[in-house]
């Protein structure tokens, strides 16, 4: 069956059974992001094991390293929906793939830029010297790593617009195998040589981002509709460039803002005690891998929305981000019944000190409340990113975390973190409301628009 043929049979497909097609595409998208997020803790596990102060020069990168990673990442989302609108015709979407790849280049030099300056950043902010000592050519090795993802990134997300999740766990899964099999070796080191420690860490990052970026580029010039084609940089579009940066742009400012605002959380739980600060951990990362799921969700909407947003039937339109919200909900009542259940056991992989392990158990069912309402608040926005319209959800995000921010240290010097995550929650309800009325009002805008344009 030919790529073309797909497509054209994708919109029944998508009529008679919404929520299965979305959670068959989600799947492969969900498992290469967990993938990638255990290969991350098997760095920081070697690495800890090799020396202690190389294991603090690592964290102090990854402060600024992980935002700059997942702002390129938000970015580069808004190039799906352009993907998707021209995933029958190839002529028209070879310049949409072109100038994507110019945008990642842009965003990944100013991220890239943000990473070398670490050492930087690092003495401005009072990071011992005994640290920063330690850092050596690691900031410039993640600065490359985060160039390569973001042009990774250019590729990937135009997979995912096609509908091709499959190639995009091909491409995580080969990288994250590499990173860890050179954490390994080149960070534990093996037999009598005793690895490079942090310097070690750099390079299998950015040899996991070089392969990845490599077998999405692949993938894309061999197996989906623009096979055969020549995809070099070509001639940077303007006009292009700026309606992709239009609907770029705000996620990546919403995902910066999200970033703060969870480190003013962090910064709010450790000013109560180093248990609470530790309970706030291990909630975040239970949080994230539940997250993750509607992240993969949302991605995976985008093409299937497509033939609707191509004809402009907003209840077509309304009823593909209907479907995702109920994939999301089971998968996220889903993982959150096995951690419920598990509870003990799950907490247990991040500590054995009781406090922090009392505190997070007692802390389960709000921890499901903010996770289960974070991710409806995250398809949410994904269906704003299908209809090109992302201003909204960075203005919900910036009054609604705003907020949060706010009040984040006097709550939790009142509450405690069962205090601090309430307010998480209820931060997360007005999100998923905000989210839920622009949705409505935008999508309902879509036959004007095309007036409008014709």
């Amino acid at each position: 069956m030919t790529e073309r043929t797909e497509h054209r049979g994708m919109p029944q497909q998508t009529l008679q059974n919404p929520v299965k097609t979305i959670a068959l595409a989600a799947l492969p998208l969900y498992v290469t992001m967990i993938a990638s997020s255990a290969g991350a803790l098997v760095d920081t596990a070697v690495l800890g094991r090799h020396d202690t102060a190389s294991l603090a020069a690592l964290g102090v990168t990854l402060a600024v390293y992980s935002p700059a990673t997942a702002t390129v990442a938000g970015a580069m989302r808004g190039v799906m929906p352009f993907v998707a609108a021209k995933d029958d015709d190839p002529d028209a979407l070879l310049p949409v793939v072109r100038d994507g790849m110019w945008l990642g280049i842009a965003t990944g030099l100013l991220g890239a830029l943000a990473v070398a300056a670490v050492p930087l950043i690092g003495r401005a902010s009072g990071v011992p010297d005994t640290t920063l000592a330690q850092l050596g050519v690691l900031p410039a090795l993640l600065a490359c790593s985060v160039l390569v993802a973001a042009i990774g990134n250019s590729a990937t997300s135009t997979l995912v617009g096609l509908g091709r999740s499959r190639l995009v766990m091909r491409a995580g899964l080969t990288g994250t195998a590499t990173a860890v099999v050179l954490s390994l070796v080149l960070v534990g080191g093996a037999g009598s040589w005793n690895g490079l420690g942090a310097p070690g860490a750099g390079i299998a990052m950015l040899c996991s981002s070089t392969i990845s970026a490599t077998i999405a580029h692949l993938a894309l010039r061999r197996s989906t509709i623009l096979a055969g084609r020549r995809l070099g940089l070509g001639r940077p579009h303007a006009r292009a460039l700026l309606a992709l940066a239009a609907v770029g742009l705000p996620l990546a400012a919403t995902v910066l803002i999200k970033f703060a605002v969870l480190g003013v959380l962090a910064f709010a739980a450790a000013r109560v005690s180093s248990s609470t600060a530790a309970a706030h951990s291990i909630s975040v990362s239970l949080v994230n891998v539940m997250f993750t799921a509607a992240i993969a969700i949302g991605q995976a909407t985008i093409p299937l929305m497509s033939p609707y947003l191509k004809t402009r039937d907003v209840g077509g339109v309304r009823r593909g981000v209907t479907a995702s919200l109920k994939v999301a909900l089971i998968t996220v009542i889903t993982l959150g019944l096995i951690v419920l259940l598990f509870r003990s056991s799950a907490v247990s992989l991040f500590t054995h000190d009781p406090k922090p392990r009392d505190l997070v158990i007692g802390m389960i069912p709000l921890i499901l409340v903010v996770v289960m309402t974070d991710a409806l608040q995250a398809v949410l926005g994904f269906g704003l990113i299908a209809i090109k319209d992302t201003v909204p959800s960075l203005a919900v995000f910036a009054v609604c975390y705003g907020a949060l921010a706010l009040v984040a240290v006097p709550v939790a010097a009142a509450g405690g973190l069962s205090g601090l995550w309430t307010a998480l929650a209820c931060a997360n309800v007005l999100l998923c409301v905000g989210q839920a009325w622009f949705f409505h009002q935008r999508s309902g805008r879509l036959p004007d628009r095309a007036l409008a344009s014709a």
